[in-house]
């Protein structure tokens, strides 16, 4: 696989205030396409070829179910064809989209976290921004939506790239794309970006205070962080280390409650650290589908008490908070 579906984008990079690391980001992305080895990504590669050409629509960024709205209903067969070829690229994690008429029905109703955290974060129109983890690149289609100069989004798992690369077959936009990177490919000299997004990452991080320093380094002076993550509900510094499993997942190091975050963020030199929202993840947002068809949140909760993991732990609840890196070093 090469580096032709993210052209564009580099080309569009260059013409921005981070053009000093548009080389060195194409040259890791090329790296780690290169180094891909699944054994999966010759079925993906067919499925994108099998992608048709659609008639022309309205592009949908500002609404729950991203993608392009035709004037009308596609033909049957030609519908068929399209979903056919999406399904390939199963399992779709993060979403809603809308492909005319074809929808895309993902695991997490990422809309209702993007509604929970747009509310409070400072506008984005044309600010240079960065989604750390990002999947498939959903948010970033919204924070295209509302108003960002350009988005790039890194996540190092290449099914959400090859998921990217499909939706903005028929979008085709050059201000966001999805690299196949993780925050530890980054040249250790980027900078610059007006908000950064790390939504979903902290607990899976062996070292959540390395992940909120490099998150601090690539803001520019000023920025905004916008950090969302699994907490303990309830007052004070506290933290669980899960030694084992924590709702089926196996990568979870640390949740902290919301003080001990605040104070983590503190720490790290972040100023104006606020909290928008707490809210316990419940089967409306995070659910098996047609388009995602393994086990997920029901099937991982304690059946005689859903406040419970099947673990005993506690049940997920997320938090957003909103810092600052300061404007100047005191």
């Amino acid at each position: 696989m090469d580096l032709t579906p993210f052209e564009p984008f580099f080309d569009r990079l260059a013409r921005t205030g981070l053009s000093a690391w548009r080389e060195r980001l194409a040259e890791r992305a090329a790296l780690r396409l290169g180094a891909q080895a699944h054994g999966d990504l010759p079925k993906w590669e067919q499925a994108l070829a099998r992608l048709p050409d659609l008639p022309s629509g309205r592009a949908r960024l500002d609404d729950p179910c991203v993608g392009i709205e035709g004037v009308g209903p596609l033909d049957a067969d030609l519908g068929r064809s399209l979903s056919a070829a999406l399904m390939a690229l199963h399992p779709w994690r993060k979403g809603p989209f809308c492909i005319q008429g074809v929808h895309i029905d993902t695991e997490w109703r990422s809309d209702l976290k993007w509604d929970r955290v747009a509310e409070g974060i400072a506008p984005l129109a044309d600010r240079l921004v960065l989604d750390v983890g990002c999947g498939n690149g959903y948010h970033g289609w919204r924070m295209l939506g509302a108003g960002a100069r350009l988005v790039i989004g890194i996540d190092p798992t290449l099914l959400f790239v090859l998921q990217w690369i499909a939706i903005n077959r028929y979008l085709v936009r050059d201000d966001l794309a999805v690299l196949p990177l993780g925050i530890e490919d980054l040249p250790r000299d980027l900078t610059g970006f007006d908000t950064v997004f790390s939504m979903g990452v902290l607990y899976h991080r062996r070292s959540p205070i390395d992940h909120l320093m490099d998150l601090h380094r690539l803001l520019r002076p000023g920025g905004e962080l916008v950090l969302e993550t699994l907490v303990l509900e309830g007052e004070g510094e506290r933290l669980l280390v899960p030694p084992g499993r924590y709702a089926a997942m196996r990568n979870v190091w640390f949740i902290p409650s919301v003080d001990a975050l605040a104070l983590w963020l503190g720490r790290c030199g972040f100023t104006g650290i606020r909290v928008i929202d707490v809210t316990r993840t419940g089967p409306q947002e995070q659910r098996s589908t047609d388009w995602m068809r393994f086990q997920s949140l029901p099937d991982h909760l304690d059946p005689r008490d859903s406040s419970r993991t099947i673990e005993g732990h506690p049940a997920p609840v997320r938090a957003v908070l909103i810092a600052n890196r300061p404007e100047s070093s005191p």
